[in-house]
């Protein structure tokens, strides 16, 4: 098998990781009704359960990155996904919700070791434009996982009952393990192909960076910090309304069934399906340049934020898919751009180490947002709903402060992409 085509099936495998990463976030919201019923359990610890596995998640992105540069990618991602899938098991076979919840736990802390290892793989097998299309590639993938994890799901659960459905999705889980193993290599020399050169390897190979050395090296660098605020105030606001917030607003205010509302809210992936590779290639091909399209699209959904903070309860159905889609089609530039402007940031031997580090900033932005948008909502509306438009327009306005503070980061964000900085001589 020719290296180009190796690369690609390695691609398809860590691809293929990742869908089940976004498939094991997104279960619960289809099978919660069961799950309550079984479990004989409240909506109150049913949320505990959904939200303990991101917790692992967000707290895992240092190690992560850190385990990949020292231990190497691909052992990291086989021993914690061997985790995720016995948690998913585990999960299917939990008779009470202390056990589902410890299940869920162990799910978010062996999933939370594919991205960051998969982007240090793909430094590796893929020039720097082609990193960057890789990544936007990867992404879409990630929002079939969310897909996969609603009517498939329903369909599945349906059959063989949500636990059959979770043990099921196990066992896929392990078996991906089982081909990231077999198949997959860290660099091409280890397959027996040449190396590629994007990254002066011959030198960075000379030079060694101990892993406190390369937190210190990222976190005291000033640009790193523009990306991480992006990165944190954008999603504060995406994750936010489609992790929680978009439902009650969809059903509030427009008066939308549950199933309508989920029917709206799945524009949000249907965005970064399509966002992903489109901002890659905008980069990559039209453009030449990170920060342009990552200020740009930033521009763009500030503006298309806009008339959804001042006509909040006037827009029609139709126009809410459009809403909700093109929100998520500009905010999709934060992975593909910011991502590869961190990783041509740094130098290539941590990496893993930047993108782990960058990675924690989402998670944080959706932990504080999440619970903040609760407490202004029930301020100023009925206290726990359901909240007037007026209380939702009044979110949507401080949303605006937050999407407006990631137009001016993206303004301080160092241009990385390597055309425009050979032009400026090599800077």
């Amino acid at each position: 098998m020719s290296q180009i085509r190796y690369r690609y099936l390695i691609f398809i495998i860590l691809g293929t990781a990742y869908v089940l990463v976004f498939f094991h976030r997104m279960a619960p919201a289809v099978v919660a009704v069961d799950m309550m019923t079984d479990l004989k359990t409240s909506g109150a610890l049913m949320g505990v359960l959904a939200s303990a596995y991101f917790y692992p998640y967000g707290l895992m992105q240092i190690p992560a990155g850190l385990l990949s540069d020292s231990w190497g990618p691909r052992r990291s991602i086989v021993l914690f996904f061997v985790f995720g899938a016995a948690g998913s098991i585990l999960l299917g076979l939990s008779q009470t919700i202390t056990l589902a919840i410890a299940a869920r736990v162990l799910v978010g802390l062996g999933v939370a070791m594919v991205f960051i290892p998969t982007l240090k793989i793909l430094t590796h097998w893929f020039e720097s434009d082609q990193f960057s299309r890789m990544s936007g590639l990867l992404m879409s993938l990630g929002g079939i996982g969310a897909f996969a994890a609603s009517t498939p799901l329903a369909l599945l659960s349906d059959a063989i009952t949500w636990r059959g459905s979770m043990i099921v999705i196990g066992l896929l889980t392990l078996f991906v393990a089982w081909l990231v193993w077999m198949i997959v290599r860290d660099r091409p020399e280890e397959a027996g192909f040449d190396p590629l050169h994007h990254c002066e390897e011959q030198e960075c190979a000379k030079i060694k960076i101990g892993m406190l050395a390369g937190i210190w090296l990222v976190i005291r660098s000033w640009r790193f910090w523009p990306t991480a605020l992006c990165s944190f105030f954008g999603a504060l606001v995406s994750l936010s309304i489609n992790g929680l917030w978009g439902g009650p607003f969809l059903m509030h205010v427009h008066g939308l069934t549950r199933t309508q509302a989920g029917g709206v809210l799945s524009m949000m992936a249907v965005g970064l399906i399509i966002g992903s590779p489109f901002m890659s290639w905008l980069s990559n091909r039209v453009l030449y340049s990170r920060k342009k399209v990552l200020v740009l699209s930033q521009i763009c959904a500030f503006g298309t934020f806009l008339p959804m903070a001042f006509f909040t309860g006037r827009f029609p159905l139709p126009l809410l898919y459009l809403w909700f889609f093109f929100f998520s089609f500009f905010l999709s530039s934060m992975v593909v751009v910011g991502y590869s402007a961190i990783k041509d940031s740094f130098p290539l031997q941590i990496s893993g180490t930047a993108t782990g580090i960058l990675n924690i900033f989402p998670f944080a932005g959706a932990a504080l947002g999440q619970p903040l948008i609760g407490w202004y909502l029930d301020r100023i509306g009925p206290h726990g709903g359901p909240y007037t438009v007026e209380a939702y327009s009044s979110v949507f306005k401080v949303c605006l402060l937050s999407l407006a503070i990631t137009i001016c980061a993206g303004l301080a964000v160092k241009e990385t992409h390597p055309k425009k900085r050979g032009a400026h001589g090599g800077e």
